[in-house]
C-alpha cells in the first residue's frame, strides 16, 4: 500500500508524462556461427554488440518464467550442446548488472572462454551436438494506452501493463541507454527528481526473478519511495 506520510511524492506532477510502450521483435540471424568452443571464441570477438545483448539480456523475455537454470544462451549452449558443465557454470555466473558497457561484457565472456580453453585444450575443437547461431533482434515499438503524470499513476500503470511492456522499458531499454540505466529509472530521476528510487530499481536482480517478480519488486519499492 502506498504510504500517506508523504503524499506529495506520489501526486507531484512530472513536467513530461511517462508513456508505456511494448515491443515486438524480429529475430535476425547474423553471419557468425560456431560448431565448437574454439569457433565460439572467434565469433565472440567479431559479432555485433546487438548479438551480445540478445544472448544475455534479450532472451530473458522468452525465458522469464524460468527461476532456475542457465542465465544466458552462451552458458546454455556450452552445457547442452558441448557438455562442458564447468564452462557453463562460469558463464552463468556473470552478473550483467555490474557492467556499464556491452564492450566490457563481451570482454568478460571472451576471458572466461579463453581461460577455460587454456586449461581444457581438448575442448577447443570438439564438435558441438548442434551449432550456435548468433542472432540479434530488431524491435517494433507498440504504444499502449497507459501513461503516468505522477508517481501514483506510474505505480497504478505498472500493475496493469503486460510483462512485455516491463521487458521493453526495464530490460530492452538498457541497450538503447548503453547499459547505464532503464527507462523507468531515467524518468523517475529526470522528471520527478527521485534519484534514490531510480538507483534502487537498477539493483533489481533481473536474472533470478521472473518478469512478474520484477513487476512486483518495482511496485513494492516505488510504493515506499521518498523524496
Amino acid at each position: 500500500m502506498i504510504s500517506s506520510a508523504t503524499p506529495d511524492v506520489f501526486t507531484r506532477a512530472a513536467p513530461s508524462p511517462f508513456h508505456f510502450n511494448s515491443s515486438s521483435h524480429l529475430l535476425r540471424i547474423e553471419r557468425e556461427r560456431a560448431d565448437s568452443l574454439g569457433e565460439l571464441l572467434d565469433a565472440l570477438r567479431s559479432c555485433p554488440d546487438e548479438s551480445i545483448f540478445q544472448h544475455t539480456f534479450q532472451t530473458l523475455q522468452e525465458h522469464h518464467y524460468i527461476r532456475e537454470g542457465f542465465s544466458n544462451d552462451f552458458a546454455h549452449w556450452a552445457y547442452t550442446e558441448c557438455n562442458e558443465a564447468g564452462l557453463a557454470e562460469r558463464l552463468a555466473a556473470i552478473d550483467v548488472r555490474t557492467f556499464t558497457s556491452l564492450a566490457s561484457l563481451r570482454e568478460q565472456i571472451i576471458r572466461i572462454v579463453e581461460d577455460y580453453l587454456k586449461w581444457n585444450p581438448l575442448s577447443r575443437d570438439r564438435a558441438a551436438l548442434e551449432p550456435f547461431y548468433f542472432c540479434a533482434s530488431e524491435s517494433v515499438v507498440i504504444p499502449t494506452p497507459f501513461k503516468a503524470q505522477n508517481l501514483r499513476e506510474f505505480i497504478e500503470a505498472l500493475k496493469r501493463v503486460s510483462i512485455h511492456s516491463i521487458h521493453h522499458h526495464f530490460i530492452e531499454a538498457r541497450l538503447r541507454l548503453k547499459l547505464a540505466s532503464n527507462d523507468f529509472s531515467a524518468w523517475l530521476e529526470k522528471e520527478l527528481g527521485l534519484r534514490q528510487a531510480a538507483a534502487s530499481l537498477n539493483r533489481i536482480d533481473i536474472y533470478t526473478l521472473t518478469l512478474e517478480d520484477v513487476r512486483n519488486q518495482l511496485i513494492r519499492m516505488l510504493s515506499s519511495a521518498r523524496a
